[in-house]
């Protein structure tokens, strides 16, 4: 099972993240993962506003950036709110975002009545620096990258499990700030994301945000603290956590209960 340790920024980036990439998708709920930055985790409001109509475009195309700091599709009024926390790294986020993903964009979001924001619960240190380039460039581009990086997630994701301990030792001898970019760089996202629109100048500045890695850290802490998740993917619906529900085939009745 993944999970993540360290007593520090460094370590928790570079040895934690790379060691059992491929291992699972649990997290410990009080490890440093929750503790990078502090923060007060906010609570999703359950409140439920009848459905409206966009202005000029489907619901589906309606996307923004949400105060708990996840990215939701849909219309910002329905009924029935769904949150998925999930890790970009995590085997079994990928098979719910395949089995999941279209089936609540066509027929879910884009009929008003649901909206889904996705919030990252991140795992390790290659989670992090793929969910600050998958979140930097706003909340428009986010949900076709968002689907390249679970697509090809085995292909990006192989190159930090072949890092060497010598190759981990130097990232971890970088200066703090500097690890994540270095990290990412070993990895080979710069070349994965390049070809997704996002340069180098803007690759540097996205993995040297940290107003976005503490928006990622407060995000973890939300799902352990408030939502009281120990593993990815989770899921809530209208702020109630749905237990021992991990994936399509046990969350979609619990959506369609919500409705009737």
């Amino acid at each position: 099972m993944m999970r993540v340790f360290g007593n520090s920024f460094g370590r928790l980036m570079l040895v934690a993240g790379v060691a059992s990439l491929a291992a699972g998708c649990d997290a410990a709920a009080n490890d440093d993962a929750a503790a990078v930055t502090p923060a007060a985790a906010k609570s999703a409001s359950p409140g439920a506003k009848p459905a409206g109509k966009p202005a000029s475009k489907p619901w589906t195309e309606v996307v923004s950036m949400t105060p708990e700091g996840g990215i939701r599709m849909g219309n910002p009024n329905a009924r029935v709110k769904l949150v998925e926390f999930a890790s970009l790294t995590c085997p079994h986020c990928k098979d719910f975002h395949e089995a999941a993903s279209a089936t609540i964009k066509s027929k879910y979001v884009a009929s008003g009545d649901v909206s889904y924001e996705f919030r990252n619960f991140v795992l390790n240190g290659p989670d992090y620096a793929a969910s600050l380039l998958a979140r930097c460039q706003g909340a428009g581009p986010f949900f076709g990258l968002l689907n390249s990086f679970f697509t090809d997630q085995a292909s990006w994701v192989e190159p930090f499990t072949k890092l060497s301990p010598e190759e981990q030792k130097k990232l971890q001898a970088l200066p703090q700030d500097q690890q994540i970019i270095g990290l990412a760089q070993a990895g080979k996202l710069d070349a994965y994301v390049r070809t997704r629109g996002i340069p180098k100048a803007r690759f540097d500045a996205c993995l040297s945000d940290q107003a976005a890695l503490k928006t990622l850290a407060d995000m973890r802490t939300q799902a352990t603290e408030t939502y009281k998740l120990t593993g990815t993917p989770g899921f809530i619906i209208n702020g109630k956590t749905q237990a021992d529900t991990y994936d399509w085939k046990t969350l979609e009745p619990k959506l369609q209960a919500a409705l009737n």
